[in-house]
C-alpha cells in the first residue's frame, strides 16, 4: 500500500479505504525499485467496489465515486502515473480541458483539488497521462448526494474503414454497415445506478447484448439506425443521455434511373439519353443535337454529385435536373472530345462513372432514281434520288444542310407517243345563281406525241379505251331565297332618353313565289333588324327658360337674378310635369351678377331679400321635383 495522507492548502486530507483496497501500478513493479527502459505511461489504478466518501476535506485515488455532501469544503483528486521518460499529467472535465481558477488548483503533485464544491462542479474528471511513447487515461466520477451520473461525450464520430468501434453515449456516431458499434454508457452513483437502454424511446429487450453499461449492436445495417438512450437511476433520481447512430453506405452504382424515364417522356422520344458507368459507357448521338446523361447512384447518406467533362468542373451554364442526378446538354456539337463524368460523394466514400460521346456525321447518297415524270410525251424524267444518311439510316434532308450536294443529270425516261385520252376544258360558270343553271365545257379526243405535239383523233379513238366525258351538267340548283320583314310594331318604352324606345317587326326566310323556308337557307343574305328605336309623343318635351330678371344690385358679392325654368311639350307648348324632362339636364334658374365690389362698401338692402326670396323658392322648386319623382 502507498501512504496518502499529506498537507493540503493547510488542513489534514483524509481518505476511507478498507485492507482489501491496494493500489497496482499496471505496467511497473514498484517493490523492487528497478530501473526500467523507456516505456509509455500507467496510471495507477484503485482495484474496489464503487463506494461513497464523503466527508469535510476528501482525497481520493481515481477509479472511486465521490458524493459531495453540504458541508464538503474540499475534494482532491489524486492522479499518479510511471512511465519513461515521465509521464506530462492534465485534466479534463467531461471531455474538456480543465480551466483552472481560484477554487480548481492543479497542485504540485499533478493531483487536482476542488475547493468549495458546487452543483457545476459534477462530473467526470480524467486524468491524462502522455510521453512520447504513448498516453493512458482513467476518470473519476463527481456527483452530487448520490444521484446517478453518465460519463458523456459530445463528439462526432465517422467510421468508414473499422470493423469495429465503440463511442461514449452522447456521442454521434456515423459508420459504414457490417461494423460492430459499442456504445459505452459509463455511470457513477451510490448506491450502484442501474442502466436501462431504450432505442427510439422504446426499451431494448435482453435479447440486445448489453454489459457493464455497454451496448453491443453487432453487424449494423440501416434498421440500426436511430437515437440510442442509456437511463441511470438508483435512490437519489434518474438521468439519461442519448447518441444518434446513423449508418453509413457509400455510393454505388444502379441500373436504371426513374427520374431519367420521367424526364424523358416529357421532353419526346427523340433526345438521346444514356446512364453513367463505372467502366464507362457510349452514347452515339446526331450532330447539333441535345442529349440527357444520368447518373444513376445510391448511397446514405444520399449522394453529393459533381459533373465533370475531361477531369474539369463543368460551367454553372449546364442544366442540371433532377438535384443533380441528370445533366442536359444543349448541343453535342460543342464537345468532340474528352468523356464525362459524374461524382458521386458522401461520407462513406465517393464513387465515379463514366460515358462518352460518340457524333455521328450526316452525308449525302445518291444511290436511287426518283419514279419518271411522265409515263409517255416528251417531258418524261427521272432524276438521282439524294439522300440523307446518319450511319446507314436516312434521315431529313435538312441534316446534311451543311454538307455539299454532289451534282445531279436529269435522265429521260418514257418518251414515246400516249394513247389517245380525253382532253376536257374546265367548267363554265353556272348560267344561274339559284334555282337551277347549266354549266359546259369541250371535251375532245388527242393524242399526245413523242415529239410533244398534240395531235386531235376522232371520237372513236378515245372511246375503246374510256367513255365519254360530259361536256354538260346542272348547277346552283338550290330555290332563291330572300329575307322578308312584317310591319314595325307599335313604339313601346318609358322616354328615359333619348331615342330608347323600341319597336319590333317580325323577320322570316321565303322564296320568291313567298314560300316560307329555314332561316338557314338565307344565311348567306345579309338579315335585316328586327328592332329599332323609336320616338314616342312622351318624349317630345324639352325645358323652356325665359330670360333673367334685373341684377339685384350693382357691385358686392350678393348680387344675382332669376329666371323661369319650366317642362313644356314640344308640339304644343304647354308645361308638363318636371319629371318628364328629367333625362334632359336642367337649366339654372338663378346665377350671381354684378360681382365686383362696392366702392362705398354698402349693399342694397331690398337686394338683399329678393335674393333670399329666390333661394326660398328654388328650394320649394326642388322638393316638388323629388316629390314627383317618387
Amino acid at each position: 500500500e502507498y501512504p496518502f495522507h499529506s498537507r493540503v492548502s493547510g488542513f489534514t486530507s483524509s481518505l476511507r479505504t478498507s485492507s482489501a483496497e491496494t493500489f497496482i501500478p499496471t505496467s511497473v513493479d514498484l517493490a523492487n525499485g528497478l530501473h526500467r527502459p523507456h516505456q509509455k505511461p500507467a496510471i495507477l489504478r484503485k482495484i474496489s467496489a464503487a463506494q461513497q466518501l464523503s466527508a469535510s476535506e476528501v482525497v481520493t485515488h481515481l477509479g472511486q465515486t465521490v458524493v459531495l455532501a453540504s458541508d464538503t469544503l474540499s475534494v482532491l483528486l489524486h492522479c499518479e502515473a510511471v512511465g519513461n521518460p515521465k509521464p506530462t499529467i492534465s485534466w479534463a472535465k467531461n471531455g474538456e480541458e480543465v480551466k483552472y481558477n481560484d477554487r480548481l488548483l492543479l497542485q504540485a503533485d499533478d493531483s487536482l483539488q476542488i475547493l468549495a464544491p458546487v452543483e457545476s462542479d459534477v462530473g467526470f474528471y480524467a486524468c491524462n497521462a502522455s510521453n512520447a511513447l504513448g498516453s493512458d487515461s482513467v476518470s473519476i466520477a463527481v456527483t452530487l448526494a448520490g444521484k446517478p451520473l453518465i460519463k458523456v461525450s459530445r463528439a462526432t464520430m465517422i467510421n468508414t474503414e473499422s470493423p469495429a468501434v465503440t463511442v461514449d453515449i452522447g456521442s454521434m456516431l456515423k459508420t459504414i454497415q457490417k461494423a460492430n458499434v459499442s456504445i459505452n454508457c459509463q455511470v457513477a452513483g451510490v448506491p450502484e445506478a442501474k442502466v436501462t437502454w431504450f432505442k427510439n424511446k422504446v426499451k431494448l429487450s435482453s435479447t440486445h447484448h448489453l454489459r457493464d453499461g455497454l451496448l453491443l449492436i453487432a453487424n449494423v445495417s440501416l434498421s440500426d439506425q436511430g437515437l440510442y438512450s442509456c437511463k441511470a437511476a438508483n435512490l437519489h433520481g434518474e438521468v439519461t443521455e442519448s447518441s444518434q447512430l446513423l449508418v453509413l453506405e457509400p455510393p454505388r452504382p444502379l441500373p436504371y434511373l426513374e427520374d431519367l424515364t420521367e424526364v424523358l417522356n416529357s421532353a419526346g422520344p427523340s433526345i438521346h439519353s444514356g446512364l453513367t458507368s463505372p467502366s464507362g459507357t457510349k452514347l452515339t448521338v446526331n450532330p447539333g443535337s441535345s442529349a440527357l446523361i444520368g447518373c444513376a447512384v445510391d448511397g446514405h447518406p444520399t449522394p453529393n454529385i459533381t459533373w465533370l467533362y475531361s477531369g474539369e468542373p463543368l460551367s454553372s451554364q449546364h442544366q442540371l435536373l433532377a438535384a443533380g442526378r441528370i445533366l442536359q446538354i444543349l448541343n453535342v456539337s460543342d464537345f468532340t472530345d474528352g468523356e464525362f463524368s459524374c461524382l458521386a460523394q458522401n461520407e462513406a466514400g465517393s464513387l465515379t462513372q463514366v460515358m462518352s460521346l460518340a457524333i455521328q456525321e450526316y452525308q449525302w447518297s445518291v444511290d436511287k432514281l426518283t419514279a419518271c415524270s411522265a409515263s409517255c410525251g416528251h417531258r418524261g424524267l427521272q432524276l438521282p434520288k439524294l439522300r440523307c444518311l446518319l450511319d446507314g439510316a436516312e434521315v431529313n434532308a435538312s441534316y446534311c444542310g451543311e454538307t455539299p450536294k454532289p451534282s445531279l443529270q436529269p435522265i429521260a425516261c418514257n418518251r414515246r407517243d400516249c394513247p389517245s385520252r380525253w382532253m376536257i376544258t374546265s367548267w363554265s360558270p353556272c348560267t344561274r345563281s339559284c334555282g337551277g343553271g347549266l354549266q359546259t365545257r369541250r371535251v375532245n379526243c388527242q393524242r399526245l406525241t413523242a415529239e410533244g405535239s398534240s395531235v386531235p383523233m376522232p371520237n372513236e379513238a378515245c372511246a375503246q379505251a374510256s367513255k365519254r366525258p360530259v361536256d354538260t351538267q346542272n348547277c346552283n340548283r338550290q330555290p332563291c331565297v330572300e329575307w322578308a320583314a312584317s310591319s314595325w310594331g307599335q313604339c313601346n318604352g318609358p322616354c328615359t332618353g333619348p331615342r330608347l324606345a323600341v319597336q319590333h317587326r317580325q323577320i322570316f326566310c321565303q322564296t320568291k313565289d313567298g314560300t316560307s323556308v329555314s332561316s338557314d337557307q338565307c344565311s348567306s343574305l345579309p338579315r335585316p333588324l328586327s328592332t329599332q328605336n323609336c320616338r314616342t309623343d312622351v318624349c317630345g318635351v324639352h325645358w323652356r327658360v325665359s330670360l333673367w330678371t334685373v341684377c339685384t344690385a350693382t357691385c358686392g358679392n350678393y348680387g344675382f337674378q332669376s329666371r323661369r325654368v319650366d317642362c313644356v311639350h314640344i308640339r304644343t307648348n304647354k308645361p308638363v310635369m318636371e319629371h318628364h324632362c328629367s333625362w334632359r339636364p336642367r337649366p339654372a334658374n338663378w346665377q350671381r351678377c354684378n360681382i365686383p365690389p362696392c366702392e362705398n362698401g354698402t349693399l342694397l338692402r331690398g337686394g338683399e331679400a329678393e335674393w333670399c326670396r329666390a333661394r326660398k323658392e328654388e328650394r320649394v322648386i326642388s322638393e316638388t321635383k323629388h316629390w314627383a319623382l317618387q
